[in-house]
């Protein structure tokens, strides 16, 4: 929610300038607040949020191939996914699709159910994924592949508030991710962060592979979420309405 300051309010909080004259505080910056993270419907400006939503997704996945190029260690759920390979006959893109079911079964706690956006996380980032392994060229020097590593760490969290701003319904990883940080009142900064250490403690204790990227995502992919969401969210029609009707009678 907005905080909303006026002159009056500021002068009644007086303080004591040079001299003993009495000074009115200097006004708050009003922060402002990022719309809902909640689905809108599919027919609500089309040509405005469908780019949105497959652009971000492609983006998420050529990302994850960067990575991977990179050679400095693997994404948090990566890590797991690998992890569990050396402990089961099932192969890694296998994995990668029962962990994806598995996360949706804690959707239902946080009473989140799949929609438009979920589906098409899985089959536009599995095949940006496959085409970004095959434009990266591999064996690259060391300096190229630190490159690599930070340009892939703020391109997937970007790619991730463009996404899930164009709210078609997040990916299974992201719908955990903003159900919880609706459920528990926190950030969606502090919770992805939260969730990317634990998927990734969990995976290395299944003795997935860890490198400094892996360190890195886990701490950065949050915050930069977080930093980019305001600029993509998109506010729905009903919303827009509501707010100006409430600066009309404030």
């Amino acid at each position: 929610m907005e905080q909303e300051f006026t002159d009056q309010d500021a002068r009644e909080v007086p303080h004591r300038g040079h001299g003993g004259r009495v000074a009115a505080p200097p006004l708050p910056r009003a922060v402002p607040s990022l719309p809902p993270l909640t689905y809108v419907r599919l027919g609500e400006r089309p040509l405005r949020r469908f780019p949105q939503l497959f652009a971000g997704l492609a983006l998420y996945g050529f990302s994850l191939a960067v990575m991977v190029r990179s050679s400095l260690g693997l994404s948090p759920w990566s890590v797991l996914n690998e992890g569990l390979e050396h402990h089961t006959s099932l192969s890694f893109g296998t994995l990668t699709a029962v962990v994806g079911v598995l996360v949706l079964l804690l959707w239902i706690p946080l009473k989140q159910r799949p929609k438009f956006g979920t589906v098409a996380n899985i089959v536009v980032v599995a095949s940006a994924s496959d085409l970004g392994l095959l434009l990266v060229p591999e064996h690259l020097g060391l300096p190229a592949r630190v490159g690599l590593l930070v340009g892939e760490v703020l391109l997937n969290g970007l790619s991730i508030a463009v996404y899930v701003g164009a709210r078609f319904g997040p990916g299974p990883r992201d719908g955990l991710m903003t159900g919880a940080s609706a459920a528990t009142g926190r950030s969606l900064r502090l919770v992805r962060t939260l969730i990317e250490i634990t998927v990734l403690v969990v995976g290395r204790l299944l003795d997935g592979s860890v490198g400094v990227g892996t360190v890195l995502y886990a701490l950065m992919v949050g915050p930069t979420t977080q930093f980019f969401m305001p600029w993509f969210v998109y506010g729905a029609t009903a919303e827009r309405v509501g707010r100006g009707s409430a600066g009309a009678t404030g």
